[in-house]
């Protein structure tokens, strides 16, 4: 079998002169009418004209006119049968960013549907951010919100990448070529596989590949090489009597080989770690018939000759990938004892496969859409554009969205959704929709309820149980994998923070006020905000909430001339108004002193109870952090009695809460001696939430461990009955660790 050789990656082509010819606009349009014989001839000649006429005396790095590039990006899509308007739009995609062509003059020589495709493709121009990584995210964004409104921006700029790829070798800069490599290879192969542009995602990779690991991929390309021509015989035979097998049937169907390409084996030997000489389907083969029945009837003749490799077999057809993609997958020991992938599908499923999207477009009978809302991975792209802050979190949650292999699960209804490897019911129910997310309370899994952070296997049916009063927790964060979860978590937090953060700002403001002798005024603080690069009051006050800002110097800059007094000392009374009120987020309990909606924390250090005598701490980022008095994390905050909030605990405290208690516990090592301890911390009502061995002996262990319990009270029962148990050798309360 003759196997093409792999794409040339930049690595392998020396930096030497361009020999281009241009095709000529005849052949352009020409190439169109081969499959389209409405094709606009008027559109593509007067764009090819503008385009040329613009561009200029400008060149690339290979010396070759810069026409050439706009020139190639068409062909490529000519290669995928575009529409006229697609194939226009490559032919000026780069004159508004490149020259001094403007979106105004596309539109009023090439009509609304050009100028807003091409608006799509170009960059943004003149913004100022202060990275590149910030400047790709701005553009990516841009480039998002387009191919949602029409798919044929994504694929103008995938051709465009693709080309960009093929000429990256003439860039001199190392650094510049590896730049976009990684790009290539984070951002735009994952799109092409996600319209199911097979032959594209492979060429993007494979030179991404090239140019970002080029002694991997020429080892690789060496041992292909090298099985390609060891097992030339080999791979003759088993196409023969693949034909043979599948012929004797009377079913009409066409076999041929297909290699792995690649980059696609390097990631394989990476995720499963294992050799090149481990992997069993470097060379797959494909079977093509004419419909889905036929499908199913050949799978049967090929499993009744060949023995199945268990766990091999994947059926596309009746759930198809969602770009769309449709096969039978099964691996046999074949012919001569090899061990090989074949794929079955229709002449039509393998269209779409090579062409994805483009394989059903416009110029056919019944023209598919032409937005991207069509497409579930886009919508949820667009989601992240919406819900993440920075530029740099945009980008850095799309690539979890794009960049990982995928688990496929259901909804009750059999709906199908893809989600990245690893994923969670959480992740699940954000991908169903935002709003399901953030109520999500629970979740079963093939009718079992399971913990949220349960990672989903393929074939599961998932069902998310919702409370309206629900919301996310920030502990999810730690667990989920798709960026749209992660995305509308992070922004539940930021909006929620924010709101505790500005109350709890202009507490410590009175606060502070009150312990000068001076009274409190807005408009003082207002005045000042802009100096400390606050938009307005409300900002400033969240930094100060957040401990991001000085409460001092926010003073002396609302009050010049005001005398201070001598700080006090951490011992001091301090002055507190005292509410009740009942705490959210991560503290559930009410306290005494707090101001409602403060962010609240409990430390980790002392692990303060109701009954504990307590103190607050303002922690930068975290709000207000709740030691007890005798904590000696509290000695590094004796310089800073600003930040002590007089706290107790409400009289009114619901019992049904809990809270964790830390004991340092030595056991005697006998025979069931964990039993013991655990049996009687379960009978005076405690929860054990984690154990830790910190030291073990012949004769003891020492342990940590975490117990859920109501309050001090709870606890110190708890204790009493271990310390009376034959199995314990002593047991405190543990504190400082």
């Amino acid at each position: 079998m003759q196997t093409p050789e792999p794409p040339r990656s930049a690595a392998d082509a020396p930096p030497e002169p361009s020999r281009l010819r241009l095709m000529r606009q005849y052949e352009l349009v020409e190439r169109v009418r081969a499959y389209d014989p409405n094709v606009n001839e008027d559109l593509l000649n007067r764009a090819y004209v503008f385009s040329m006429q613009a561009h200029g005396a400008q060149t690339r790095a290979s010396g070759d006119p810069y026409f050439s590039h706009p020139l190639e990006v068409a062909g490529i899509l000519t290669d995928m049968k575009m529409d006229s308007t697609t194939i226009a739009t490559a032919l000026l995609h780069d004159t508004v960013e490149d020259t001094l062509a403007s979106l105004e003059d596309i539109q009023k020589q090439f009509g609304p549907s050009v100028a807003r495709l091409v608006d799509g493709v170009t960059k943004l121009s003149r913004i100022e951010l202060q990275t590149d990584q910030a400047k790709q995210a701005e553009n990516f964004r841009k480039l998002v919100v387009a191919m949602s409104e029409d798919i044929r921006v994504l694929l103008v700029k995938l051709a465009d990448r693709l080309h960009n790829m093929r000429t990256l070798h003439y860039l001199k800069n190392p650094d510049k070529r590896r730049r976009i490599a990684r790009e290539t290879l984070d951002i735009y192969a994952p799109l092409a596989q996600r319209i199911g542009i097979e032959k594209m995602q492979d060429e993007l990779e494979d030179m991404a590949f090239g140019e970002l690991n080029p002694d991997a991929r020429n080892s690789i390309v060496a041992r292909l090489n090298f099985l390609r021509n060891e097992g030339e015989a080999v791979t003759k035979k088993v196409l023969q009597e693949l034909k043979s097998v599948v012929g004797e049937s009377g079913i009409k169907a066409t076999v041929e080989g297909r290699e792995k390409a690649p980059y696609s084996i390097w990631r394989k030997m990476q995720r499963k770690n294992v050799g090149f000489e481990q992997l069993s389907d470097i060379m797959a083969f494909r079977i093509l018939v004419d419909t889905v029945d036929q499908c199913y009837q050949v799978l049967g003749i090929i499993h009744s000759h060949y023995h199945v490799i268990p766990g091999r077999f994947k059926d596309y057809i009746s759930t198809p990938k969602p770009n769309q993609y449709q096969s039978l997958h099964t691996g046999i020991m074949g012919p001569e004892q090899q061990r090989i992938e074949i794929q079955i599908r229709t002449k039509e499923m393998h269209e779409v496969a090579k062409l994805g999207v483009a394989a059903h477009w416009g110029y056919k009978e019944g023209a598919p859409r032409t937005d991207g809302l069509q497409y579930r991975w886009l919508r949820e792209l667009l989601d992240i554009v919406e819900h993440a802050q920075k530029p740099e979190e945009f980008l850095e949650n799309t690539r979890l969205e794009l960049f990982q292999d995928q688990v496929f699960c259901f909804s009750p209804k059999g709906d199908l959704i893809a989600l990245p490897r690893g994923a969670s019911p959480v992740d699940f129910a954000y991908a169903v929709h935002s709003r399901v997310g953030d109520a999500c309370v629970g979740a079963k899994v093939n009718g079992r309820m399971v913990p949220l952070r349960t990672a989903l296997r393929n074939g599961d049916q998932v069902e998310i149980v919702t409370q309206k009063s629900g919301t996310p927790s920030p502990a999810w964060e730690r667990f989920v994998v798709t960026g749209k979860a992660k995305s509308c978590i992070r922004r539940f937090i930021r909006t929620q923070q924010r709101t505790e953060y500005v109350l709890l700002g202009k507490s410590m403001l009175e606060k502070l006020c009150k312990q000068e002798n001076v009274d409190f005024s807005e408009k003082a603080f207002e005045a000042i905000s802009k100096n400390f690069q606050s938009a307005t009051m409300e900002d400033l006050l969240a930094n100060i909430g957040a401990s991001l800002q000085p409460l001092r110097e926010v003073f002396n800059a609302a009050y010049p001339n005001h005398r201070l007094k001598p700080p006090e000392k951490p011992g001091d009374k301090i002055i507190a108004v005292r509410t009740k009120v009942a705490v959210k987020g991560t503290a559930p309990l009410t306290l005494k002193g707090l101001i409602p909606g403060m962010a609240v924390h409990y430390a980790r250090c002392c692990h303060p109870l109701p009954g504990d005598s307590i103190v607050g701490i303002v922690t930068t980022g975290k709000g207000v952090t709740i030691h007890t008095n005798d904590c000696e994390t509290l000695e590094s905050f004796a310089r800073a009695p600003e930040r002590w909030i007089d706290v107790g605990w409400s009289d009114e405290q619901d019992k049904a809460e809990t809270m964790v208690g830390r004991l340092d516990v030595v056991l005697i090592n006998k025979p069931n001696g964990f039993g013991a301890m655990t049996t009687v911390i379960g009978k005076n009502n405690g929860n054990i939430t984690n154990m830790k061995i910190t030291n073990r002996t012949p004769e003891f262990f020492d342990i940590l461990v975490d117990v859920e319990v109501r309050d001090l009270k709870h606890l110190t029962i708890i204790i009493a009955a271990l310390r009376a148990s034959a199995a314990i050798n002593s047991v405190d309360r543990t504190k400082g660790r």
